[in-house]
């Protein structure tokens, strides 16, 4: 079984569907042994998202290293058209260490009768996006796209591509093609995060689905940049404002 050090996509009460605060979703992360764990609430836009105060004022309120785990304050952005425009403001992107970028089907009017080559100019734009690190759960049958040419292109703009365990509860339909991304990432060589997308503190480091799917087409660990501490700090030393603020990076 894979090391998962990093929980790097979960939700607090700050999205009104999540039911946990920073500091118990904290304590979880440091009780279940993880080094890491991103705050990734929701965009403004979407329904019940947080004020538009919360994520310019996140990385200066909550400290670097809280209950003995490193806090990376981030957010979970949603493309809101063909292009890969993201719902995510100029003052956040400057003050955040941590971009998840998703499709969530909440009727924006940019996604209105999506298609494969619409969807796979969708990520192709994401993959140009400077600002993101992760690319969420990507696998669902309505927003389909062409693997075989956008994997390459996130590996190859330092995008890593999640495995959403929540997805093996929550999105039936996105099973089989989670599995293809895997498949494709491990094709091309590209980078992938194993997360939780936690919405309770229970919740927290919950990868069994994931990590045992990866395990059935062995999905080489050196791979998932959340499985040792070195592979997290190299990526955040190349794609992360945070590195400066780490000790020895």
């Amino acid at each position: 079984m894979y090391n998962i050090i990093a929980d790097l996509h979960t939700h607090t009460i700050a999205s009104t569907h999540a039911y946990s605060t920073i500091a118990e979703m904290a304590v979880s992360a440091r009780d279940k042994g993880l080094y890491a764990l991103a705050i990734t609430d929701h965009a403004s836009p979407m329904p019940g998202g947080p004020g538009p105060w919360y994520f310019s004022n996140l990385r200066s309120s909550v400290p670097l290293f809280y209950k003995d785990v490193l806090i990376l304050a981030g957010i979970e952005a949603d493309v809101i058209d063909f292009e890969g425009h993201l719902d995510l403001e100029p003052i956040d992107e400057e003050r955040l260490d941590w971009v998840v970028a998703s499709i969530h089907d909440v009727g924006f009017p940019g996604l209105e009768n999506p298609d494969f080559d619409k969807c796979t100019a969708l990520w192709l734009g994401v993959a140009k996006n400077p600002a993101v690190n992760v690319i969420g759960h990507s696998g669902s049958p309505k927003f389909a796209y062409d693997y075989e040419k956008v994997i390459p292109a996130f590996g190859a703009n330092g995008k890593l591509v999640e495995i959403n365990s929540h997805s093996f509860d929550v999105r039936a339909d996105n099973i089989k093609n989670c599995r293809q991304i895997a498949l494709t990432c491990k094709k091309y060589g590209v980078s992938i995060v194993v997360d939780s997308d936690a919405h309770f503190e229970t919740q927290i480091a919950d990868f069994h689905p994931a990590l045992q799917m990866l395990e059935e087409i062995s999905f080489p660990e050196e791979l998932i940049v959340n499985s040792s501490k070195e592979r997290l700090h190299a990526y955040l030393e190349k794609h992360s404002k945070i590195a400066k603020l780490l000790p020895n990076t």
